[in-house]
């Protein structure tokens, strides 16, 4: 079992430290010398710790005796992480003068050390040495960084360029848009390479971001929507969906936001809201419903009984108002709510169902707000229901001066129950049906 940890640490270092030019000195599973196991379970452990100069020192131990370049690799990268970057390009010299010709990998760690240390001219020549030869993807954008750390935009511009014209890399793309937008103020062309690359690409979520980044910064709204929309198309997210909600309802264009909530289903309160707001009562009783089965949440009843009479109240008929009453009487008894109290109260009023019972529930809910405008109104109305005119009328001239008292129901009200005061021949007691 023993035998059998180690050959997988040891293959796993080989996995890390790549392929090299040359030659294995011995196969991964194989012991060179007595003490390798040993010394592996030492420097893996300085690695756990953080400790990585001396595990880097271990594995430059065992590249030494077994000739293995997969730990001097992992000497390297340790060394690097401990900013020993004197001690990596001792290492790799003590092993080749030319690591260009012999391994590039090499290279590359020496290109590290140099840019650790801050000898940024000699590490710019010899990662483009390195670039040159290798034609490789990362090697153009390790020069590039290096062009960036010392300033030379336009030309890392070019290296970045290069690679991103090799595989289209979307990272690259970043890189290119930050040079192109914050360090050479370019920000047209910032903005034409990433939408380029999304026409013909897709947007991804770190091209979409470098858009969203930008238009931000430069406050086109219309912009940042049309990016959020491209990026919940391509991944529906609650967090993407608000932003676009948001934005349609900054622009107050709420029909566009109607329709973006009922295909994409991103929040059915919202959609309700505006529904209600469009007074399209039959769509709002239908969602409520919906939501009330989904949720179980007795509001949404409330709210679909009231929906459904809206949506019905000019040609209702006496099956529709049943199943309002019904609906609401579940939701009154339930809740005591005194929205939906007064809705049913002045239904059965108005409707002359049961105008005693509906004052009741009028009187319920004055008892909570008892300067309501509204709830008054429906009061006054009962009684003008049941005949009594006076009392109506001194409730409704009370209403006329609080909140709500130029409603044009209101207004209706009032000269209906004026006249009946006048003549009082008019006036019809309502008995319960």
């Amino acid at each position: 079992m023993y035998k059998k940890l180690v050959f997988l640490i040891v293959a796993s270092i080989v996995l890390i430290g790549c392929s090299a030019t040359q030659p294995q000195v011995a196969s991964p599973g194989e012991k060179t010398f007595e003490q390798e196991d040993t010394y592996i379970l030492f420097a893996l452990r300085a690695e756990q710790i953080k400790n990585n100069k001396v595990a880097g020192e271990l594995f430059l131990k065992l590249y030494n005796k077994s000739g293995k370049k997969e730990y001097l690799y992992r000497a390297l990268q340790n060394l690097f992480v401990a900013k020993e970057y004197q001690s990596m390009i001792d290492s790799i010299q003590s092993v080749t003068t030319n690591p260009l010709e012999d391994d590039l990998k090499l290279a590359r760690y020496e290109v590290f050390a140099l840019y650790g240390k801050g000898e940024l001219v000699a590490a710019e020549k010899l990662s483009k040495m390195v670039a040159q030869k290798s034609k490789s993807v990362d090697d153009y954008i390790l020069t590039s960084d290096i062009l960036m750390k010392e300033g030379k935009n336009d030309l890392a511009l070019k290296y970045l360029e290069g690679a991103y014209v090799q595989e289209y890399n979307e990272k690259i793309l970043d890189k290119i848009a930050i040079i192109l937008y914050v360090n050479l103020h370019r920000k047209k062309d910032a903005i034409a390479e990433l939408e380029s690359h999304v026409k013909i690409h897709g947007c991804s979520e770190l091209t979409c971001k470098a858009l969203l980044r930008i238009y931000s910064n430069e406050n086109d709204v219309d912009a940042l929507l049309r990016t959020y929309k491209r990026m919940y198309a391509m991944q529906p997210n609650e967090q993407v969906a608000k932003k676009i909600i948001q934005i349609y309802a900054y622009k107050r264009e709420f029909v566009k936001l109607m329709i973006f909530l009922e295909e994409s289903k991103a929040d059915d309160t919202i959609l309700l809201e505006l529904y209600k707001t469009a007074k399209d009562y039959v769509k709002a009783q239908k969602l409520a419903l919906h939501l009330y089965n989904k949720t179980d949440s007795i509001d949404y009843l409330g709210q679909a009984a009231i929906y459904e009479y809206e949506a019905n109240k000019e040609n209702l008929s006496r099956k529709t108002l049943n199943d309002v009453i019904e609906k609401l009487t579940k939701v009154v008894d339930a809740t005591h709510e005194p929205l939906y109290m007064n809705y049913l109260g002045y239904i059965l009023i108005d409707h002359e169902i049961d105008v005693p019972r509906g004052i009741q529930y009028i009187k319920d809910v004055l008892q909570i707000q008892p300067d309501s405008g509204y709830y008054i109104d429906s009061l006054a109305w009962g009684y003008y229901k049941l005949g009594r005119c006076f009392k109506a009328y001194e409730l409704i001239k009370k209403v006329r001066k609080l909140k709500g008292g130029d409603d044009p129901e209101v207004l209706a009200h009032e000269k209906i129950i004026r006249d009946c005061v006048k003549n009082p021949h008019h006036k019809k007691v309502v008995q319960k049906r």
